[in-house]
């Protein structure tokens, strides 16, 4: 799992983001068995859906990563999803690495490429299904101190992975390095959000918009399968962040629908009277 998902933290500069849904298998807690009967774990991986060329990069990310990060692990075997009604046929072009001694079987119940190598046999699904999901939702926890805001986002990356359907991007879960859309540099599409910068508080003046005694904001991304699959990843996140000492406020990167049109307002995720949550 940690292999394919390596560098998959922001399509920014990431052919894809990628991260573990949920384990499956003997000894998972998430009641779901594995193709053949081993220990595994459910991986997403997305493209931004305004690309033109969003299954083209789909089928790229999952083709480099299935066959030179899966592949290469001792004992490893990789399966698609079959409830899909589009799909990649990526079993043909990762069975070419066999060199001729590649053979299709049916094992598992399921249709898929042998490929003999060194330590055994890789055995991969002949199709690999994919649908539309959810980029992008976001939490900014804000601190009194770093550690305070760490402390907070990773309490609540920890229970985004409690909820299936889901997955946090970055390393951790935790990014200290939120960033905007655009940049002043013509050949960046984006750059750090200057304004929510806390060292840049008393330089930028009014145009700063860091509140009073936030010192850090660290942030978390959430995707998933669905619209609300998202929205319960991002309830349990506050839910699981409020009680942490140093947290003065919780809030969001709000970019006016430049980069999607599905919104999970923050209000409307928590009770009514919730201390410290921003109105986005």
């Amino acid at each position: 799992m940690a292999a394919c998902c390596g560098h998959a933290s922001s399509t920014i500069m990431c052919d894809c983001e990628a991260g573990m849904d949920q384990y499956i298998g003997p000894g998972s807690s998430s009641g779901l068995d594995s193709p053949d009967g081993r220990p595994g774990a459910i991986v997403q991986f997305h493209v931004p859906r305004f690309r033109k060329d969003r299954d083209e990069a789909l089928e790229k990310a999952l083709l480099a990563r299935i066959c030179q990060n899966v592949l290469t692990c001792p004992t490893t075997a990789c399966f698609g999803d079959r409830q899909q009604e589009n799909y990649f046929k990526l079993g043909r072009k990762i069975s070419f690495f066999g060199d001729g001694h590649q053979f299709r079987d049916i094992r598992f119940d399921e249709f898929v490429w042998v490929i003999p190598t060194l330590g055994g046999e890789y055995t991969v699904s002949r199709r690999f299904g994919y649908s539309s999901g959810i980029m992008g939702g976001n939490l900014w926890f804000m601190g009194a101190t770093a550690d305070a805001a760490i402390e907070a986002a990773e309490s609540a990356a920890a229970a985004v992975e409690s909820v299936p359907e889901t997955i946090t991007t970055f390393p951790g879960g935790v990014a200290a390095s939120g960033s905007k859309a655009g940049s002043k540099y013509s050949f960046l599409f984006a750059s750090t959000f200057a304004e929510f910068c806390p060292t840049l508080r008393e330089s930028l003046g009014d145009e700063s918009r860091v509140p009073e005694g936030v010192q850090s904001i660290m942030e978390i991304i959430i995707n998933g399968r669905s619209l609300d699959a998202v929205a319960s990843a991002t309830r349990a996140a506050i839910k699981a962040s409020l009680g942490t000492p140093g947290l003065l406020r919780i809030s969001a990167g709000n970019y006016g629908g430049r980069l999607g049109k599905s919104f999970i307002h923050l209000r409307e995720q928590v009770p009514p009277g919730t201390p410290l949550i921003d109105e986005n």
